[in-house]
């Protein structure tokens, strides 16, 4: 009677009091988990604050028009946002998005009316300069083994450079180009907003690389190598291919990205996008993908785009000058990649 006691009734033994502690989590505890595992959760809730705010402290805000507007503007910062989110994911940064954009735009206007090229044929040459441009990186990070911040800071300057050579500093009206070049800038009434051919384009993207990155063999290397490159390569993944693999495609989003500001601008200026690095990269930071690599989606991207639209709007229509949205925008850097590091130490 008394075996059958102590089995119905087993002991507590110290480990099993200190697995029960460690066990224990605070109510932080559990938002950090949520977060971690959630990481759009975060953006959504910031997106939908930041929407109230400035819808409260001007009535202008949520007009139409400037609804309108806000979306037109983040079609070209969330097309960027998708290549940087590409090459974050993978624990490195391109601090040349911008420029490679504006060299290919270049490209694109100049060789269509300058050189009168269809303009089917000029995009196509667009897509080629955007994978050789994201191949030229890829190739410095992938054979050279340099640091992708260093890397992008020097192709930043020298794709800067090409352009104001090949443009010879001078902007290409969308008067002087074909139709089809502009045709981005196309818009159409959905409830009283007025959308753009861009926007579509944009969606479109997230669509076709949030399935890219959750359903296909591709996309789990991409997460697996910025988690882990050591790991990923005795998984027996070609981390240097995938790397390569990901700045290319990421040359071909920014050439979509140089058509998509064409026809926001109705124009191909050299000096365009002085701020579209930093903006990028804000965007991904801000919709929760983890700078070191490895954690995050691409929705949450989008919401991050969303915020650095609705954040650069909503101050200017509060009177504020440009700089200070654009110290508005650093501090949101600063507190995501804060939020990141504090998400980072969850108890696995």
């Amino acid at each position: 009677m008394s075996q059958q006691t102590t089995q119905s009734h087993p002991q507590t033994g110290p480990h099993d009091l200190a697995s029960e502690f460690l066990d224990r989590q605070t109510p932080l505890d559990r938002v950090r988990n949520l977060l971690h595992r959630y990481p759009a959760i975060s953006p959504a809730i910031v997106l939908v604050l930041a929407v109230i705010v400035f819808g409260f402290l001007n009535e202008r805000f949520l007009n139409p028009a400037n609804l309108s507007l806000i979306t037109q503007q983040v079609a070209v910062v969330g097309t960027l946002a998708v290549a940087q989110t590409l090459i974050i994911l993978t624990a490195g940064i391109d601090l040349s998005v911008g420029a490679i954009m504006v060299l290919t735009s270049m490209v694109v206007a100049q060789t269509a009316t300058n050189n009168g090229m269809p303009a089917v044929i000029a995009l196509l040459l667009g897509l080629i300069v955007g994978l050789a441009a994201g191949g030229l990186n890829g190739i410095l990070v992938t054979r050279l083994k340099l640091p992708p911040f260093i890397v992008t800071l020097g192709t930043l300057n020298i794709f800067v450079a090409l352009t104001l050579l090949y443009s010879n500093g001078a902007t290409v009206r969308g008067t002087d180009m074909p139709a089809l070049l502009t045709w981005t800038g196309t818009t159409f009434d959905v409830f009283g907003v007025r959308i753009s051919v861009g926007v579509v384009l944009m969606l479109i993207l997230y669509v076709v690389i949030a399935f890219v990155l959750a359903k296909t063999a591709w996309g789990r290397h991409v997460y697996a190598v910025g988690d882990d490159k050591e790991s990923a390569r005795l998984a027996g993944i070609s981390v240097n291919r995938v790397l390569m693999s990901v700045y290319l495609a990421a040359g071909v989003i920014l050439a979509i990205g140089a058509w998509i500001q064409i026809g926001r601008t109705n124009a191909a200026s050299p000096n365009a996008g002085a701020d579209l690095n930093l903006d990028s990269i804000t965007a991904v930071v801000i919709g929760g993908t983890s700078l070191f690599g490895g954690r995050g989606t691409i929705w949450g991207t989008l919401l991050g785009a969303l915020i650095v639209g609705v954040f650069r709007n909503g101050l200017s229509l509060a009177g504020l000058d440009v700089l200070y949205q654009t110290l508005a925008v650093g501090v949101l850097i600063v507190v995501a990649v804060s939020v990141d590091q504090w998400i980072r130490k969850v108890r696995k």
